[in-house]
């Protein structure tokens, strides 16, 4: 005797499988899905070269000699282009990530350290830290088509997200100018903390946060009004600072305090610091936010942590003098492409 199948078992079986293949192909990608796909990692390193790291294979594939001082890299929003600077060299270069050559050096000035896009991708900012300047590139053209004056070692500069603004730090006078982007007309200076080499802008262009990797403070800006709101002390010196895709909290990691502390950025209130380990230097946030992973240099291993805490008071920073502060140095660096 046959005995009759149940639909409901059968049902639920097929409902298992669908969900089990979508899963693995969420995870693994399969190139038939995407022809030409490729999932590749740029990393710098201290003999002048960028490392190209097929992370389907994990292996690397590609050794591309650039220049001594490598920094600032950045994949181009609309181009298969990474930028970087060469602050040894005095030029930004641009790799192509479908040959993986440098196909151009646009000399800068002395001493650059970082870059930024702007918001259309058409345009590239970096910094003459030697030269005191501030220098725009048309990325189209890959030439210089505007400088102006910047404060005294500038090593960052950054685009506001709705391209009006163009934001600079000055590591040795220990200021913020910001610029009209269309004109570079110099709107403000704002006195922030000693030796200034790191900065977030919150998504609405609101408020911009610096960091000394020098000193204990984070000094708010407001961007608007062109001033200094609060000047916001930490447990320790931080190495790294990550800010929330919704701009809600500002994330700083110390290995001095052991441990991360973080900021509501809408009251500016520095929350108690949470215990990581030995020596945390870095962190990235995952693609939903919920989760930190924070690498820890002494122990050489990465850990999972959430920040929760306390608001806890504020105290002013010690006046900053002139006195002129040891350069910034070019930080190795990774970033991840997928073409």
């Amino acid at each position: 005797m046959t005995r009759p199948l149940n639909y409901r078992v059968l049902f639920l079986l097929v409902v298992l499988l669908v969900a089990g293949m979508v899963q693995i192909l969420r995870e693994h990608r399969p190139s038939w899905l995407r022809p030409g796909l490729r999932l590749n990692a740029y990393v710098s390193a201290a003999d002048g070269s960028v490392a190209v790291v097929d992370l389907v294979r994990l292996s690397v594939i590609a050794r591309v000699a650039i220049g001594a001082g490598l920094s600032g890299m950045r994949e181009h929003p609309t181009r298969p282009e990474i930028w970087g600077v060469s602050t040894t060299g005095g030029y930004v270069w641009i790799l192509d990530t479908r040959s993986n050559q440098v196909v151009a050096r646009i000399p800068v000035g002395p001493a650059p350290y970082a870059l930024d896009f702007s918001p259309d991708g058409r345009r590239a900012y970096t910094t003459a830290s030697g030269a005191d300047s501030l220098v725009v590139i048309d990325v189209i053209t890959r030439s210089i088509i505007a400088t102006a004056h910047a404060g005294s070692g500038p090593v960052l500069a950054r685009s506001a997200s709705d391209g009006k603004h163009v934001l600079v730090v000055n590591r040795r006078d220990a200021t913020l100018r910001i610029y009209d982007a269309d004109n570079l007309a110099s709107q403000a200076v704002v006195p922030v903390v000693e030796a200034p080499d790191d900065m977030a802008i919150l998504p609405d262009n609101s408020v911009a946060f610096v960091i000394s990797r020098q000193k204990r403070f984070v000094s708010a800006v407001d961007l608007k009004g062109g001033v200094l709101l609060a000047s916001l002390e930490l447990s320790g010196t931080p190495s790294s600072m990550i800010l929330k895709p919704d701009g809600g909290e500002l994330y700083l990691i110390s290995p001095e305090s052991h441990g991360l502390q973080s900021i509501n950025t809408w009251t500016r209130e520095v929350r108690d610091s949470v215990v990581l380990g030995s020596s945390p230097t870095q962190g990235v946030l995952s693609s939903d936010a919920n989760l930190l992973y924070v690498s820890d240099k002494a122990r050489r291993e990465r850990g999972l942590r959430r920040s929760r805490g306390d608001p806890r008071r504020h105290e002013q920073p010690p006046h900053h003098d002139s006195r002129r502060r040891p350069p910034a140095r070019p930080r190795r660096e990774a970033i991840l492409t997928t073409r």
